[in-house]
C-alpha cells in the first residue's frame, strides 16, 4: 500500500528517460526540447520539471541507470584474483551490460560531440580506462594493452557497427565476445617472445 506513490514516481521517471532517449536517438539531444518531451508524455512542462531540470539532467540519469552494471563489473573484477577466467568473465559481464543498454551506446556513437562536452563523456572515459585495467596486466608491453583495449571496441563494433548487418543480434554479440576474449587471451599469456 505505501510502495504505490514510490512505483508511480519510478514508473514516471522510467518514461521520461525512455522518451527523451527515443527523442535524442530520433533527432538529435541537440534539437529535442523538454516541450517535446513534455507534449510526447503527454504531461505539463511542470510535470517534467518535478522529475528534472533540464535535459542534461534526464541524459545523466539514464547514463547512469544503464551504466551501473559496468560499475559493478569494475567493483567486483577488482576484488578477483587477476586470472584468465577473471578477464575472460569481465567480457562476459560487459557484453551483456552492452546489450541492456543498446539504445544508450547507439546514442552516445551517434552524437559522440554532445557526449564530449557533457558530464558523461569523462565517465564514460574512466568507466572502460577502469575494464582495461582489469583484463590487461599491470606491466603488459603497448602490444598487449592494445589487445586489451581492442578487445573492448570489439564488444562495442558487435553492437554498433554490425547493427545493420544481416543476421541475428545474438550471434553477432557472441561473435564479438568470442573475438574480445582471443585478444585477452592473447595479451594474458602471449606465448614465446617472436
Amino acid at each position: 500500500m505505501g510502495s504505490t506513490p514510490q512505483s508511480r514516481r519510478g514508473n514516471t521517471r522510467q518514461r521520461i528517460q525512455d522518451v527523451a532517449l527515443d527523442l535524442f536517438a530520433e533527432q538529435g539531444y541537440e534539437k529535442t526540447s523538454l516541450r517535446e518531451i513534455a507534449e510526447q508524455l503527454q504531461v505539463t512542462k511542470a510535470a517534467l520539471y518535478y522529475h528534472f531540470k533540464t535535459k542534461e539532467d534526464i541524459l545523466v540519469s539514464i547514463f547512469e541507470d544503464l551504466n551501473r552494471p559496468v560499475e559493478e563489473i569494475v567493483a567486483w573484477g577488482q576484488g578477483q584474483p587477476r586470472t584468465l577466467e577473471t578477464k575472460t568473465e569481465v567480457l562476459v559481464r560487459y557484453s551483456e551490460a552492452l546489450k541492456a543498454a543498446a539504445s544508450l551506446f547507439v546514442f552516445m556513437q551517434e552524437n559522440q560531440a554532445t557526449v564530449r562536452e557533457l558530464s558523461i563523456g569523462d565517465t564514460m572515459k574512466h568507466r572502460v580506462m577502469a575494464l582495461v585495467d582489469l583484463i590487461k596486466e599491470p606491466d603488459a608491453p603497448l602490444t598487449d594493452q592494445v589487445r586489451c583495449f581492442t578487445a573492448l571496441i570489439a564488444l562495442h563494433a558487435g553492437m554498433m557497427a554490425l547493427k545493420d548487418a544481416e543476421g541475428d543480434p545474438e550471434e553477432k554479440r557472441e561473435a564479438a565476445l568470442e573475438v574480445a576474449v582471443e585478444l585477452v587471451t592473447k595479451a594474458h599469456d602471449p606465448g614465446p617472445a617472436a
